[in-house]
């Protein structure tokens, strides 16, 4: 037997998006209170190979309010993540906005 050497910083190359800068994403996620739904939120998340920088959650009766801030991707690669965790059936809601730029509220404002 011999020992496998593992580095902790390993990424994955997002192959849409090469030569993109990252950045950081923070998804905000309105969702049904299940006992797996906080699991398969953060699965996508996990299966790109990624760690989030923060997970912070609040059950509030039947509804769980999800904050993730994510970096190291793409803006395109965080949005196709998005996408996914918007698809999930117990998800009522997702926003999601650059962590460095304005809240969804200021975002609303300047798009109208």
């Amino acid at each position: 037997m011999h020992a496998v050497e593992t580095t902790l910083s390993v990424t994955r190359v997002d192959a849409w998006a090469v030569n993109s800068a990252h950045c950081q994403a923070h998804y905000q996620i309105v969702a049904e209170a299940e006992p797996d739904v906080l699991c398969r939120v953060l699965n996508y998340f996990a299966l790109q190979f990624l760690t989030p920088r923060q997970v912070a959650v609040n059950r509030e009766d039947d509804l769980m309010n999800i904050d993730i801030v994510m970096d190291g991707l793409s803006w395109h690669r965080a949005q196709v993540i998005g996408e996914k965790i918007r698809n999930l059936i117990s998800v009522c809601s997702l926003e999601m906005w650059p962590a460095d730029s304005v809240g969804p509220e200021e975002m609303l404002a300047v798009a109208r």
